[in-house]
């Protein structure tokens, strides 16, 4: 089949279970996928291992993990994820922080990191010739990052269709796909194991051990702990 007859997205994959069951929709949509990872200086660079696993399961057409620093030795941190602060642990995010993130912003949020990606995927998209973008950003059970609500995809998209030549010259419009955005952790679960997905080859963890073991207490091993109970499946990532 031509280059001009397929459907290409372009999909965010950190190793994540979200953004697999991303990618496994994206797929089951007709797309062919270019699967778009980030090493940004995260301390849970094992979920980049993931990444590459999750991209060749579910049939990627190209993994490509691009190289960029948002840890405090690039310049940037202020995040547990990326410098030396205590990764919280034992708590799940309150409901008030999901519905209302000024409330209290975890530690966890790394400053403007789904901008960036997003900003990057669109330039990458403007490059292979797709004007469909897909991101594993959830509105409900998430930790109260504020570039996970609809208010920023409706916004970012608006910008996709100013801000690029594909756009402004009418070659297409850029849409981007958050398929997850209203699902609850055990919806996207049980999503994902309808489309085969292996959450076995999935990373979540914020701070795992040197050998890739996931804690089991901070917020993502503890929203990922409840949809997979939710969804009464058994989780296959290894713990303590």
């Amino acid at each position: 089949m031509g280059r001009a007859a397929r459907k290409y997205a372009v999909v965010l994959l950190s190793g994540g279970l979200d953004s697999a069951t991303t990618l496994a929709i994206a797929r089951d949509r007709g797309f062919a996928c270019h699967a778009l990872s980030f090493d940004y200086g995260q301390r849970h660079r094992f979920e980049l291992q993931a990444a590459a696993r999750v991209a060749k399961a579910l049939g990627a057409v190209e993994h490509r993990i691009v190289k960029i620093d948002l840890s405090a030795s690039g310049g940037f941190g202020k995040s547990a994820l990326t410098d030396q602060i205590e990764v919280p642990k034992d708590r799940l995010p309150r409901k008030s922080e999901i519905r209302n993130p000024k409330s209290q912003i975890p530690i966890t949020y790394v400053p403007a990191r789904n901008t960036i990606f997003l900003s990057i995927a669109l330039g990458y998209a403007e490059v292979v010739g797709a004007f469909d973008i897909f991101i594993g950003v959830n509105a409900i059970d998430y930790s109260g990052y504020p570039d996970c609500r609809p208010d920023f995809i409706e916004a970012f998209e608006k910008l996709a269709n100013l801000a690029t030549a594909a756009a402004a010259l009418g070659r297409g419009r850029f849409t981007i796909h958050a398929p997850l955005l209203n699902m609850t952790k055990g919806q996207i679960i049980r999503t994902g194991l309808a489309l085969g997905v292996d959450y076995s080859l999935t990373h979540s963890c914020y701070d795992p051990a040197p050998g890739g073991a996931a804690c089991g207490r901070c917020d993502s091993c503890l929203l990922r702990l409840a949809g997979f109970a939710d969804a009464e499946a058994k989780d296959p990532a290894r713990y303590p």
